[in-house]
């Protein structure tokens, strides 16, 4: 059985101890191969969301255990990511065009701009999100639940 294929069957389990229905659980067509990105298509989507997609964080992160379990990589789980309806994928896209209007109010008013609280991921997704912008420079500051991404403006030294 492929690791894909064993991914979908956990995610279908899991569900369905939860008591939780599903139309589909597939691999998204668009998925990359280091961090696979699995579809699930349901109508209880609030719940299995939750408030700010925590819900969605928690529910990757049972399903992630349960794959490592069964491969036996409890220690180092399999990365991969659940979406709820698109919810994960239009969130990111988001977050990306959230942190290039950020990054251009930083290079407009020559400030740094303090994003909201975020998760790591999500902090990943702005550092990776203007990482070439060559007189932008991101940093996480704080601890914990309060940790967020200052976008900075650097002059260019010419």
């Amino acid at each position: 059985m492929s690791h894909n294929t064993l991914i979908i069957e956990t995610i279908k389990e899991l569900l369905g101890k939860m008591n939780m229905h599903w139309e589909s659980v597939e691999l998204a067509p668009d998925s990359k191969d280091a961090h696979p990105r699995f579809l699930v298509k349901s109508n209880d989507s609030g719940v299995l969301i939750g408030a700010n997609g925590e819900h969605l964080g928690a529910l990757t992160i049972v399903a992630r255990r349960m794959v490592g379990k069964k491969i036996g990589e409890e220690i180092m789980p399999i990365k991969f990511f659940i979406d709820i309806n698109g919810y994960f994928e239009n969130n990111n896209k988001e977050l990306q065009m959230k942190a290039k209007i950020m990054a251009e109010r930083a290079r407009s008013f020559k400030t740094n701009m303090e994003l909201e609280p975020m998760t790591p991921y999500e902090r990943m997704i702005v550092h990776s999100a203007l990482e070439d912008f060559s007189d932008i420079k991101t940093e996480s500051v704080g601890f914990g639940k309060g940790r967020k991404v200052v976008i900075k403006y650097v002059e260019s030294i010419n």
